[in-house]
């Protein structure tokens, strides 16, 4: 069994749990939301499992009398876990008491939000940060204080292939280690499961399975994009006449949200505060930049050499650039997690201005932008100097993440980081 990486979740429940009756651990099925948990709890109920489900139902008083910290994986298994612990919580057991991770978000109406009782993280794949583990990083939370040195001295060796290399070795700790066919065989595996026994789980009967494969593929095109769900269907099934109707396509988005599989960002609840109308329709990511990699039967050679191209590529980037940008999202926002923060995104209406991550934490602002490039411009900066006059002295830090060798900061003040020295 591969030896655990580190967490920036591992750094969360530390701190916290200590302070809190019940914690939930969201995530994708493979996160490693269990491993994690695991290194806290002193007892532990896997629900996946009949014998332990059937055990814990007939006496769910072994949730009160077993050494505590109590980790109860995949809660989903046996849903009335859910409002035993929420009633427990209004009990006051004491802080530190459970610990619950889910792959699933339920529909059952009839539990409790648990709002205001059991306090919810999100747990996403690798990050750049834990995969690396470099010694000397830029950290996130002295951006969003200003607190970096006006000229910081970090390099590193990590190029352009081996960040090409990261996107497709995906981030899921079980698939991360294997060698490369090994690697496909499990994604295609795991995209199979998705499709076939979640979906039925989640009670949503897939009458055209090719289309729904189909859908995925178009969704994993539009990476990094803000295309209409309507313009990702048309791009599934071009030229069909009997398309799957609205309400089937709505089951599919429904089925993956709750699987923790899309992992959308939102434009910035800010924005049109300062901007006006803005576009108002979430920028599409899946929970893995692998996954949408396998999807588009891409190999590394394919972005490398900027081969790879899709329908989206004139007006949102080249398939590479939205790939490293995915991969970069998915990192910035576990480091926005950790810090309690939260993460957006900024596109004006008619698409002439973007900011590909706006992370908020209290009202100090970074806002970052990704290049799969290592040099930087001036019109590779000029959003983030737009962003900073329009919202002013709350943005702390202006930063662009590329696939160059060294931190440097510009003269109009803008910090250019390697993605691999950002945590």
């Amino acid at each position: 069994m591969p030896a655990h990486i580190p967490r920036y979740t591992d750094i969360w429940l530390a701190e916290y749990l200590p302070h809190l009756r019940a914690i939930m651990i969201d995530g994708a099925k493979g996160v490693g939301k269990t491993e994690t948990a695991e290194l806290f709890a002193k007892t532990t109920f896997r629900l996946d499992q009949a014998n332990v489900r059937e055990s814990l139902a007939a006496n769910y008083e072994q949730l009160r009398s077993s050494p505590p910290p109590v980790l109860i994986d995949e809660w989903q298994n046996l849903p009335e876990v859910w409002n035993r612990v929420r009633r427990m919580v209004d009990d006051r057991i004491p802080e530190g008491s459970i610990i619950l991770t889910g792959s699933l978000q339920s529909k059952d109406p009839t539990l409790h939000s648990g709002a205001g009782r059991i306090v919810r993280v999100r747990m996403r794949p690798l990050s750049l940060a834990e995969r690396f583990r470099l010694p000397e990083i830029i950290k996130l939370e002295d951006c969003l204080t200003g607190n970096v040195p006006e000229q910081p001295i970090i390099t590193t060796s990590i190029s352009y292939p081996e960040y090409v290399q990261e996107i497709m070795r995906s981030g899921f700790p079980e698939i991360y280690g294997a060698p490369k066919g090994t690697r496909e065989l499990l994604l295609d595996s795991y995209i199979e499961n998705i499709t076939s026994r979640n979906f039925a789980n989640q009670g949503v009967q897939i009458r055209q399975p090719a289309t729904l494969k189909r859908w995925m593929r178009s969704y994993a095109a539009a990476v990094g994009t803000t295309a209409s769900y309507t313009k990702i269907l048309d791009a599934a099934t071009p030229g069909e006449d009997n398309k799957p109707s609205k309400p089937t396509t709505i089951s599919y988005r429904e089925a993956l949200h709750s699987l923790w599989l899309i992992d959308d960002l939102s434009p910035w609840d800010e924005g049109e505060d300062f901007f006006g109308r803005l576009k108002q329709s979430p920028k599409h990511f899946l929970a893995d930049p692998a996954l949408e990699s396998r999807l588009l039967g891409l190999e590394a050679e394919d972005l490398i050499t900027g081969t790879a191209q899709t329908q989206y590529d004139l007006d949102y980037g080249s398939i590479a650039g939205r790939l490293f940008e995915s991969l970069c999202a998915m990192s910035v926002r576990t480091y926005a997690t950790r810090l309690d923060a939260r993460t957006g995104f900024l596109r004006t209406a008619t698409g002439s201005r973007e900011i590909d991550l706006i992370v908020q934490k209290n009202r100090n602002i970074a806002a970052i932008e990704t290049k799969i490039g290592a040099t930087v411009s001036d019109e590779d900066v000029r959003h983030l100097n737009w962003f900073e006059k329009k919202v002013g002295s709350r943005v702390k830090s202006k930063i662009i993440l590329t696939t160059g060798e060294k931190v440097y900061r510009r003269q109009d003040g803008v910090l250019v980081i390697p993605a691999a020295l950002f945590g």
